[in-house]
Parts: structure tokens; C-alpha cells; sequence
């Protein structure tokens, strides 16, 4: 039995219905696979996900969510043993198709900017309140955005992304930057929600408000990284008064929240923009110059500039010479002037 025909069942079992239409939604990154069922006017998601811990984190982040009065889709069954469960429909209008249209590129509209700002409140939510109680033994792999998994980032953006490339760099001096870098970053602490992949495909716009879906990395961690990841994201062509502008809102009302020194926060932020930036670009590497997905290799130019613009803030706070050094020298890259010749860069 093929898993669309597995999902079927299993929903008829679910519901008492069958329905009258299954589609299966695009791949992201992941393994994981959604389909959309149809019941006349009615629609559900089902997500289907081979990996039980990922499932375990989302299932259980989901249901402590949903209590603290986030907006997060509810779940409408769980079967562990089938690595499938079913969820509400969010709709198909994401952050990042709410922005094709807005000519971003101009400037944020007061539109946009009062609907980041929207996020921004919720982000905040997540990270103080949804942390409260929550089960961290559901984080998966790892319960902190702790060395190790710093470590794993910076080197998954040297293998699948430096190498893949061809930029040149020490490799022991390399590390020994990794390693200041990752002290640097430890210091901000590691008390809040850290959502871990908090970017405008997995923020939901339904009925002018977001929505959130695909926190299952989830972990504590410093705040700054999930903001880093909102505002730095390869896909948007957002303008750096932009950025700065809602890095100094969400500053603010963090402080405002917490107690939080505002420029304590703004201190560490571009760190963290830098190893966010480095994660995004080793999977725009793997995904797309590696396995040679299309949508993620338009992105490899994108997020090389990115990092070129973050890493001359980042060197007013710790010393990284090898890295910056490899960060610019991603331009001359022979495939990476290729694919800027075909890609729109912001």
C-alpha cells in the first residue's frame, strides 16, 4: 500500500469519512510529506514524517503551544506507530507568498512592516512564554542550541557550501575561528524558545494574522537566532533600514518583556545573524548543488551576499579572520559568479 493510500484509511478511519480528493503539497527540504484531503468544503492536513522524534517534538511543542494561547494548528490525531498525524489546514498562504506581491525590494510598505510587526509579538511569546513548562526532553537531537550543534552548523556551511563552491581557506585556522565564534555566541545565554527555523515559509497568514508551523527543531537557545533567521532570510529582499528598524522593535520589546539590556541584545544579534546565515546557506548547498533541487540552488547566490554584509558587523565584536576571509572571497567563486549570472540577487 503507497503512503497516499495508507493516508487515506487512516483519515476515513479518523474522520468516519471519505474523502473526496487528496492532494499531495510540494517537498520542502525534508523528509517529511503533507497532503491535503478534501471532504466537500472541508479540508485537513495530513503529515506523514518516518523520523518518530520529529514527530514526537511537533505533536508535543503543538499541544503546550495551543495551551499557552499560541496561534499553532491544532492536532486532530496522532498515530505514532504509522508516522502520520493529522493537523488543521492553515491554508496555502504562507509569509513568503503574502511578500511576492508587495515589492519589498522598494522598501516595507507600512502594510508589511505592521505585519512583521505582528510576528515579532508573537515571536516574542514563543520565546518567553511558550518556553514555560515546556517537556525539553521532546527537543530533538539536541535539547539546547548548545557547542555541538553550533559546531555541526558552521561545518555543515564549510562541507556543503565553501567546498562545494570551491572558496579557498585554512582549515585549521578556520576552526579556530569556528571556535571563538561559538564562545561568543555562548555567552548570550540559552533561556528561550529557540524555534530554529522561524523563516516566512513557515509563518502562515490567515485572516491577516500569522499562523506558525514546522517548530519540531525547536530547542532553548538564545533569542536573537530566531529573529536573525526572520530578518535574514535569503528568499525576502528586505533592506537593511528594514532590518535594523524591527531588530530595534523587537529589541525593544523584548526589553520591555524581560528586563533585557536593548543593546546587550543588539550586540549579539549579528553572531547569531552570521551562524543562522551559515546554516541556510549549507542546505541552499546540499539541497541545491549537491542533490541539485533548483529552488534551492537560486538561493546559494542570495545567502553568499548575506554574509558578506553581516560579517563586517560581527568583526566589530570578535576577531574571525579566516572566516571573514572565506566569506568574502565567496564572490569569486568561479560556479558562484555562474549562478549570479542567472539569479536575481538582493
Amino acid at each position: 500500500m503507497s503512503t497516499e493510500q495508507e493516508i487515506t484509511e487512516l483519515y476515513r478511519s479518523t474522520f468516519r469519512k471519505t474523502p473526496s480528493k487528496i492532494e499531495r503539497l510540494p517537498r520542502s527540504g525534508s523528509d517529511r510529506v503533507y497532503y491535503r484531503i478534501f471532504y466537500g468544503d472541508e479540508t485537513v492536513i495530513a503529515a506523514y514524517n518516518p523520523i518518530f522524534e520529529e514527530n514526537e517534538a511537533f505533536v508535543g511543542f503543538t499541544n503546550h503551544f495551543a495551551e499557552r494561547g499560541l496561534p499553532v494548528p491544532g492536532i486532530y490525531r496522532y498515530l505514532p506507530e504509522k508516522h502520520v498525524y493529522f493537523l488543521r489546514d492553515l491554508g496555502s498562504v504562507s509569509l513568503f507568498t503574502w511578500l511576492r506581491d508587495k515589492e519589498v525590494e522598494r522598501g516595507f510598505s507600512g502594510e508589511v512592516t505592521a505585519f512583521y510587526k505582528k510576528v515579532l509579538d508573537k515571536l516574542l511569546l514563543f520565546q518567553t512564554e511558550g518556553v514555560k513548562g515546556l517537556d525539553t526532553s521532546l527537543c530533538y537531537p539536541h535539547k539546547r542550541f548548545d557547542r555541538q550543534s553550533m559546531l555541526w552548523d558552521m561545518n555543515y556551511f564549510k562541507y556543503m557550501y565553501l567546498k562545494l563552491l570551491a572558496v579557498p581557506f585554512n582549515e585549521a585556522l578556520l576552526e579556530k575561528d569556528f571556535e571563538e565564534l561559538i564562545a561568543f555566541l555562548l555567552e548570550a545565554g540559552q533561556d528561550s524558545f529557540l524555534y530554529r527555523d522561524f523563516q516566512t515559509a513557515n509563518i502562515m497568514v490567515v485572516n491577516d494574522e500569522p499562523w506558525f508551523i514546522d517548530y519540531q527543531g525547536g530547542r532553548l537557545g538564545a533569542p536573537q537566532y530566531d529573529l536573525a533567521s526572520l530578518l535574514y532570510d535569503a528568499k525576502i529582499d528586505m533592506k537593511q533600514s528594514d532590518r535594523e528598524s524591527l531588530l530595534e522593535y523587537y529589541a525593544g520589546i523584548f526589553h520591555d518583556h524581560t528586563g533585557f539590556d536593548k543593546k546587550l541584545f543588539e550586540s549579539f544579534y549579528s553572531g547569531f545573524a552570521l551562524i543562522r546565515v551559515m546554516q541556510a546557506c549549507g542546505a541552499f548547498g546540499f539541497r541545491g548543488l549537491y542533490e541539485k533541487k533548483p529552488t534551492f540552488t537560486e538561493s546559494v547566490v542570495p545567502g553568499g551576499n548575506l554574509l558578506n554584509r553581516i560579517v563586517a558587523e560581527v568583526e566589530k565584536h570578535i576577531r574571525i579572520p579566516e572566516l571573514a576571509k572565506a566569506i568574502r572571497n565567496i564572490p569569486k567563486s568561479t560556479l558562484f559568479i555562474e549562478l549570479s549570472l542567472n539569479i536575481k540577487t538582493p
